[in-house]
């Protein structure tokens, strides 16, 4: 990459972050307005029962979830000899023209086809942006390269999506979505005229990136993120019904604990991205300590009007403290499939999406209330730190292994 003055590289940075807050404004947007979303498009099944009407709509997270799932790999793979600026165009490209078909759409069966496809680029775009600004702020930088475009995501849950919430919630939430589509329009033109290009991989290629899969470590990772993260998405779907129905707050009071939701979760990425570049192996297992603890936390919590707010801001930093060190660990054991690596990562926070979407909807569904899934969570939780120790604990075993045949003293006979 060319040298870059200070005022450029930090230019190109905000422009890849820019999209990490579109991004955030798309995936998150819906939890403050599912309320709104489950009575406009379900509208006999809402006057029956709202609950029932939430815990359906909640399957709109759960398209997009399962839409990131399937693009990340598949777009790393077939674009693996793009350069990566070109890529992160193209995706940007996508998801305005995926969001606005979400905006459009005339009924809940289109929306969710909709959310689908405005998915698609998701974990790429992740993978290749947070790969673009690994490379601008140099060597050692990985983590504080995600980082940099997780900043993005987390600003959103800060301002953009509590702002987002507003509108939809004053304008109907499909001129949130237009919002959102002009934002990612935006993005793809600063992005275009500040990041500097980077020459393609001239060793990409498809049959690169999927030979990540060939290894064990690539799946148990895979799977340690996409089931251990999913209570951050359990309890964070259901948010606004915790505020209205749990805390006895009112609808105006669901952007304000989105707020506590994102400034949580902007410390928590900055704290992870230093940490993870300095021990990752510390920093993830730790990270799952602590937020097991967030979500058992939060369930008390949630129950007064006032501590919902710690509880809120607690559950964001904790999740977002194991961003930037479960997306360095995918990438660690990919080696040669970078993209392919990253990428993996996204699908499987986005399965931990679905699958804490889908989870949290079932209890509530069960009538066990709109704190259920916070105890569904901290079961997760627990299940996650399990197959972390498993992953660090395997590779260890290897690495003695090959050092013990390393250090074995050549026996043949000499003639």
């Amino acid at each position: 990459m060319e040298d870059l003055t200070a005022a450029r590289r930090w230019t190109a940075l905000l422009a890849l972050s820019l999209g990490g807050f579109g991004i955030g404004l798309t995936e998150f947007v819906a939890m403050g307005l599912l309320p709104d979303i489950s009575q406009d498009l379900l509208p006999r099944l809402y006057s029956q029962s709202p609950e029932k009407a939430v815990a359906h709509g909640g399957w709109m997270i759960t398209a997009y979830a399962l839409g990131v799932v399937v693009g990340a790999p598949t777009i790393a793979a077939l674009t693996a000899r793009l350069p990566r600026k070109t890529l992160v165009v193209g995706l940007l490209g996508l998801f305005t023209a995926g969001t606005v078909a979400s905006a459009v759409a005339p009924g809940f069966s289109l929306v969710l086809v909709a959310r689908f496809v405005a998915a698609l680029p998701h974990g790429a775009y992740f993978g290749a942006a947070g790969l673009l600004a690994a490379a601008i702020l140099g060597p050692g930088s990985q983590a504080k390269g995600f980082a940099a475009v997780l900043g993005g995501l987390t600003a959103a849950n800060v301002f953009g999506v509590p702002l987002i919430t507003r509108l939809g919630q004053a304008a109907g939430w499909r001129a949130a979505y237009l919002a959102i589509a002009a934002m990612f329009a935006l993005t793809l033109l600063f992005v275009a005229a500040t990041v500097p290009h980077q020459p393609a991989d001239p060793s990409g290629s498809p049959r690169a990136e999927l030979r990540a899969f060939r290894s064990p470590q690539v799946w148990l990772v895979a799977v340690t993120a996409a089931v251990g993260f999913g209570g951050f998405f359990a309890i964070d779907s259901y948010i606004a019904p915790v505020t209205t129905q749990v805390a006895g707050l009112g609808a105006g009071a669901v952007p304000w604990v989105l707020v506590a939701v994102g400034l949580g979760m902007t410390v928590g990425n900055a704290l992870g991205g230093w940490a993870s570049d300095r021990d990752l192996r510390r920093s993830l297992l730790s990270g799952f300590v602590i937020f097991i603890v967030s979500m058992a936390a939060f369930a008390l919590l949630a129950q007064n009007r006032y501590t919902l707010f710690l509880g809120a801001f607690f559950l964001g930093a904790a999740g977002l403290f194991l961003g930037p060190a479960m997306q360095s660990r995918l990438i660690g054991v990919a080696p040669g499939a970078q993209l392919m690596g990253a990428a993996v990562s996204q699908s499987s926070m986005n399965i931990a999406n679905s699958l804490g979407a889908a989870l949290g909807g079932l209890v509530i569904a069960a009538g066990w209330g709109y704190i259920a899934p916070s105890w569904v969570g901290v079961g997760l939780g627990a299940v996650g730190l399990v197959l972390a120790l498993a992953s660090f604990t395997l590779e260890s075993r290897k690495s003695r292994r090959s050092a013990e045949t390393l250090a074995q003293p050549d026996l043949q006979p000499t003639r």
